[in-house]
């Protein structure tokens, strides 16, 4: 309504259907798994702060449909047109979730973790027995150094690239110490706690596998499956693994998923030699980004 109408009517309109619900969105069972890692964990060990730019009066609409969907999300910030940047810095947040592409890219080029989401719905689902989450592999989890050696010289010099550096550490991607943080989550996990699991699913195939698994092991991070497909489409994989998001660098492996799956894409900083633009997730809409924050200490 407000790409087509504009602002005035978008804001009438929202006040106008302020008791009505809004419906879940993309990352709704994403966000709700999140929320979830907090039962019985004796504290908050995840948070989820929205970060809207509509105003206060605006947002109310937004604010209600938290509570009747009952998500535990206590601290909302308005900002309307101000750059967004600045205040996800001041959050120290570990990931930025958007369907706002120029804010996306303009979090990674700040060097924050930040991914855009494709609109595509995703229904929710009853009770979170376990949260999912899969990550393609390099320029996601890991720097785009491989990435980069397949692209300029082609896939027998990246499997030679990879085989001859498998004891030597990949650099850490934008996503991973996101990954970290999960992880730390998931190793923290009590008997009544709802659980985590976590995958790899990247076109590597072997020899290229090695350097992958020895990386993560020395993050000291628990991969519970790893999917090195060597051009296998990952859409059913993804499927079949039923995860709650999947972060990809590439449309081409997101596109396919996104009618199933909540699927979000890690944009490339504008400076690298592998941006390409994400041409499906809209720009500048007004919509309300989610921002993943880090864990509360149990003394806060």
């Amino acid at each position: 309504m407000y790409d087509r109408l504009g602002s005035a009517q978008f804001r009438e309109h929202q006040f106008a259907s302020e008791e009505e619900t809004l419906a879940p969105g993309t990352a709704f069972n994403f966000v709700k798994g999140l929320l979830a890692l907090n039962v019985g964990a004796g504290g908050r060990v995840v948070e989820v702060i929205l970060v809207s730019r509509n105003d206060p009066d605006v947002g109310l609409r937004v604010t209600k449909s938290i509570a009747a969907h009952g998500l535990d999300i206590t601290r909302i910030a308005y900002i309307g047109d101000d750059d967004i940047v600045p205040y996800l810095q001041a959050y120290k947040s570990d990931l930025f979730l958007t369907c706002n592409g120029d804010d996306a890219q303009a979090a990674v080029d700040a060097g924050l973790a930040a991914a855009a989401l494709y609109r595509p719905p995703n229904g929710p689902r009853g009770e979170i027995a376990e949260l999912r989450v899969a990550f393609d592999a390099d320029a996601v989890v890991f720097s785009e150094e491989s990435q980069k050696i397949y692209n300029s010289r082609g896939l027998q010099a990246f499997l030679e690239y990879e085989k001859d550096n498998a004891n030597k550490m990949l650099a850490e991607g934008p996503l991973a110490r996101f990954l970290m943080r999960l992880g730390a989550v998931q190793k923290a996990r009590g008997q009544d706690c709802t659980p985590i699991r976590l995958a790899i699913v990247t076109a590597r195939n072997t020899p290229a596998h090695e350097r992958v698994i020895k990386t993560l092991r020395a993050w000291n991070v628990k991969i519970d499956e790893a999917f090195f497909l060597g051009g296998v489409e990952k859409a059913e994989i993804l499927k079949a693994f039923k995860a709650d998001i999947f972060f990809d660098d590439q449309q081409e492996h997101l596109a396919p998923a996104a009618s199933d799956i909540a699927c979000a894409l890690v944009p490339y900083r504008s400076n690298s030699v592998l941006r390409r633009v994400a041409e499906t997730t809209p720009r500048n809409a007004p919509s309300s980004e989610l921002i993943l924050v880090k864990p509360r200490k149990k003394t806060e």
